[in-house]
């Protein structure tokens, strides 16, 4: 018992002598450390005892403690208090401690150093493998007191560092005693994104080394395993190599086909407008450099989201102003799970999958089917407009859902090109028909009609008459609007000649003519004009519309191209804003004989019915413009068919015959469908047909004899019966066409026949595959309820086998935009 007490009391004058603090210095230090090798093991999956961590830090000080008291010489005498002076000296009975503090701050500083160097992981591999002799031992123990490395330190001699610098393959194999030119399959992963970390010895074989180098190195950059399959996010990847003398760098470039991790990343929408300026990149809730995003292995990446406008700005602030790129790994530490949890608040919040409720879409209802014996008569108007395609395009790439009313299938269709032949004689257009089966419900057929428009060389187009009304007002103040706007119509300006006259009217609150009609000549002149154009005020579109078409009346060219541009987001709010009233004044003004283009600009705030109803009504086309290429491709390449009319209010009428037809229904046009009667009345509007244009309709047809789900209910009519007749046994349809000169007001009458000839969908041309696939897109995205089948892939691969040969690459970007809607409705 004295023994015990003498102890105690020893013990307790120690601790009164000493002072020291509740923990030794350097504790947090420590304990950070602790917490950080916690997460470690959390990430590899190790279950680890709740009470370990605590009784490892326990342990530690008593430890420690125990140290302290084993220095002591014999038995602690009591002692006086000591007096503290200031000295440089340390304490004998603390330099044990501060010798430990010493090596557990030197070990922290090591474990900082390399932790920063593994943010740069090839950089990492190649200063671990090519080191100087007399380094050789320390690149081996990175950290001494890292149970990974130590144990390795004497196996490696210095004249067994033989390092040969061969590039990447040369990394020292695992308890060898040798740098060998073989690699573990095991650890080159280990090397790249962490340095060298022995293990069992294995050589690597040639088609070791070819698998490692498929599966991992050449998906270790994001932006390129990211490429098309990450909605919003646009990668343009260069072949710029690292630095000659970066050995392992230029092995991996070489092994990715060139290609580095100098990728240009972008968001599309507005900032995709300034190629310089890039999105901020956040990996598990931490903002990163791109050149660590680049790194990251795709493997490991359980999810990127894109994140713009308000909810970018609420995460990040004017950082976030070019759009986030949010990515989260497979494996979280505790920290970044949280981190990820509250971003993942935030962007349920201001998540953009929705099209904003201020963008303006009529509804409308797609055609139903019809009985062939009661109505064998379908009536319709042409339709030129394609700005329904790129709308949409617009909206998948910036991750939206579709809005159903946006979707016109015939000016999807009509986006793109047909291999038509020219027509023959005089006629203003050819007509190309052709029947096979319908992809979504195989047991119906499919008739596409197509008109191809006759070129017109540009020297033997009239002199034109050019009018640009510009929407100036408030809303028009985003990058993707007026920026955009001017340099759209500078790419039209390359267009013109000398004779064709060039006026700019604008519109805010008022409207106004900024340049009178100009030649086409004094370039400088007119694009000095739309220069100094800036946005702001209400937006009074009734009266610019006024305006622009006095000045396109007082400067009319007789027998030449005479035509107001429009260029807006259609958010009219000043005088005729109404649709009714927009309607009313159009058509009004159509009477003048002057042509309209409608260009749609921005989004948010867009009126899509509003510009749709001033095309249709004005003698016009309509399109929508989402980036610069979008205007390069209508008032550029296809300037002469947008811009110079052939022929004028086209219409197409077509009987069945219900020997071979039992019903029937036309893929979209809902908005164009006339009365039968119509079809001879000269004064219905109908559409414009443009030098070069091709124009394409598909009906959908349920042969005779077929039992479908679709079919209609026959009501048993008692005094109207149709019976086919037998001299035209063998025609599936007839139809007809009727159209008038651009400047006449009488129309004339093209008839041709349609054969019955029955052919699969395996032998159909191209552009029967191309035009289906796009059509069955557009049934699938406005959720069609008389289709049968709905699967995305078949999609893909019925667009693949009618790419053909896309010379311009519009097919192509078709293609990858089902990739991309596939990748937002998983």
């Amino acid at each position: 018992m004295e023994n015990n007490h003498d102890i105690d009391k020893r013990f307790n004058d120690a601790s009164r002598l000493s002072e020291e603090p509740a923990v030794f210095q350097g504790f947090d230090k420590v304990w950070a450390k602790v917490e950080e090798k916690l997460d470690q093991k959390e990430e590899k999956k190790r279950i680890l005892p709740v009470w370990l961590p605590y009784g490892a830090a326990a342990s530690l000080i008593l430890g420690l403690g125990a140290f302290y008291f084993m220095t002591k010489n014999g038995t602690v005498e009591n002692s006086a208090p000591l007096i503290v002076e200031n000295s440089t000296e340390i304490h004998p009975e603390k330099k044990a401690i501060y010798t430990v503090d010493s090596t557990v701050k030197s070990n922290i500083e090591k474990e900082i150093e390399i932790s920063k160097s593994l943010q740069n992981p090839l950089s990492l591999a190649k200063n671990e493998a090519i080191k100087e002799p007399d380094n050789k031992s320390k690149a081996l123990a990175v950290n001494k007191n890292d149970e990974r490395y130590a144990s390795e330190k004497n196996a490696y001699s210095t004249d067994e560092y033989n390092i040969k610098k061969k590039g990447a393959g040369d990394v020292p194999a695992a308890r060898g005693g040798k740098w060998k030119d073989t690699l573990q399959t095991q650890n080159i992963e280990e090397v790249l994104l962490a340095g060298f970390k022995p293990k069992k010895a294995q050589n690597y074989t040639s088609s070791a080394v070819s698998s490692v180098q498929s599966n991992y190195i050449a998906s270790t950059t994001v932006p390129q395993a990211l490429q098309g399959k990450v909605a919003g996010v646009q990668v343009q990847a260069y072949g710029t190599r690292r630095r000659k003398n970066d050995k392992i760098a230029d092995k991996i470039n070489t092994i990715n086909n060139g290609y580095s991790d100098n990728n240009q990343i972008m968001i599309r929408g507005a900032a995709s407008l300034k190629s310089t300026n890039e999105p901020l990149f956040v990996v598990n809730g931490e903002i990163v450099q791109r050149d660590y995003f680049n790194a990251l292995n795709p493997k490991k990446i359980e999810s990127v989201e894109v994140v713009k406008g308000a909810g970018a700005s609420a995460l990040f602030g004017s950082r976030g102003a070019n759009g986030v790129i949010v990515v989260k790994t497979k494996r979280l530490s505790r920290k970044e799970k949280r981190r990820i949890e509250e971003i993942q608040k935030t962007i349920s919040q201001y998540k953009q999958n929705v099209v904003s409720d201020n963008e303006g879409y009529d509804a409308f209802e797609e055609n139903p089917f019809e009985l062939t014996k009661s109505q064998p008569l379908s009536t319709f108007s042409i339709d030129v407009d394609n700005a329904a395609y790129s709308n949409i395009r617009r909206m998948i790439n910036n991750g939206q859902t579709v809005d159903k009313n946006a979707v016109r299938i015939e000016e999807m269709i009509n986006y793109f090109k047909y291999s038509y032949p020219q027509p023959k004689n005089n006629d203003p257009f050819s007509i190309n028909t052709e029947y096979s089966s319908a992809p979504w419900n195989p047991a119906h057929k499919l008739l596409k009609i197509g008109l191809q428009g006759k070129n017109i060389a540009m020297d033997k187009v009239p002199a034109s008459n050019l009018v640009l009304l510009i929407d100036v007002s408030g809303s028009m103040n985003e990058p993707n609007k007026l920026p955009l706007l001017k340099s759209s119509f500078k790419v039209l300006l390359e267009q013109l000649r000398p004779e064709d006259k060039v006026g700019i009217v604008v519109y805010a609150g008022s409207a106004g003519m900024v340049l009178p009609p100009t030649s086409a000549k004094e370039k400088e002149k007119i694009i000095l004009a739309l220069d100094n154009l800036q946005a702001g005020g209400s937006t009074a579109g009734g009266a610019g519309i006024e305006l622009a078409y006095k000045l396109a009346q007082e400067n009319f060219i007789k027998n030449g191209n005479n035509r107001v541009i429009i260029a807006t987001d259609g958010d009219f709010n000043v005088g005729a804003s109404s649709t009714s009233d927009i309607k009313t004044l159009i058509e009004e003004k159509r009477k003048s004989g002057v042509f309209l283009t409608c260009l749609g600009f921005g989004m948010g705030n867009y009126k899509d019915n509003t510009l749709e109803t001033l095309a249709d009504k004005g003698n016009g086309n309509y399109a929508y413009i989402d980036n610069l290429q979008e205007a390069n491709k209508f008032l550029g390449k296809e300037f002469a068919g947008n811009i110079y009319a052939i022929a004028k209010d086209v219409k197409i009428q077509i009987e069945f015959n219900p020997k071979y037809v039992s019903s029937y229904r036309l893929i979209g046009y809902e908005n164009r469908k006339l009365r039968n009667e119509d079809f001879t009345n000269d004064k219905i509007d109908a559409g414009e047909l443009g030098s070069g244009h091709t124009v394409t309709a598909l009906y959908e047809v349920i042969p005779a004899g077929i039992q479908s789900e679709f079919l209609p209910e026959e009501n048993t009519l008692k005094y109207n019966k149709t019976s086919p007749s037998e001299n035209l046994s063998d025609e599936l349809a007839t139809i007809k066409f009727r159209c008038k000169k651009p400047d006449g007001d009488t129309s004339t009458e093209i008839v041709q026949p349609v054969k019955n000839t029955d052919h699969s969908i395996l032998s159909a041309s191209p552009d029967f595959k191309f035009a289906s696939s796009v059509a069955w897109f557009g049934l699938v995205l406005r959720d069609s309820k008389l289709i049968s089948k709905k699967d995305l892939n078949s999609i893909e691969t019925l667009a693949r086998e009618g790419k053909n040969k896309d010379e311009e690459g519009y097919r192509s970007e078709f293609i990858r935009l089902i990739e991309s809607y596939k990748v937002m409705t998983k």
